[in-house]
């Protein structure tokens, strides 16, 4: 999925960098300088809402667009909640993917 969606983002003229874990994402130095992270809200040990949470906590207001396979009223709530830009079911279309970012990079801009 995550390479899918790195071709995806490529093909519309976006960088894209992938991160195996939460704590290489906070390893990367220029979260600051980024359009947006997109966050997976189920990650392997960790939840993508409580990862967003410390990015908020570190200082990191880069807009986030989550995904997920499994939705719920909760981690709609939350993610809400949290501050994201766009909350996306899988599967989704790739226009709904493209769309969110577009917007981040234009009010980037």
């Amino acid at each position: 999925m995550r390479i899918s969606i790195k071709r995806l983002l490529r093909e519309h003229g976006f960088m894209a960098l992938l991160f195996e874990s939460g704590a290489a994402l906070f390893d990367h130095s220029d979260l600051q300088t980024a359009i947006c992270i997109i966050i997976d809200i189920d990650l392997n040990n960790e939840s993508g809402i409580d990862l967003r949470r410390r990015l908020i906590a570190e200082g990191v207001t880069t807009p986030v667009v989550y995904i997920t396979g499994n939705d719920s009223a909760a981690n709609r709530s939350d993610a809400i909640e949290s501050g994201c830009i766009a909350y996306l079911t899988k599967p989704f279309s790739a226009q709904s993917l493209v769309d969110p970012v577009e917007r981040a990079r234009a009010g980037a801009g």
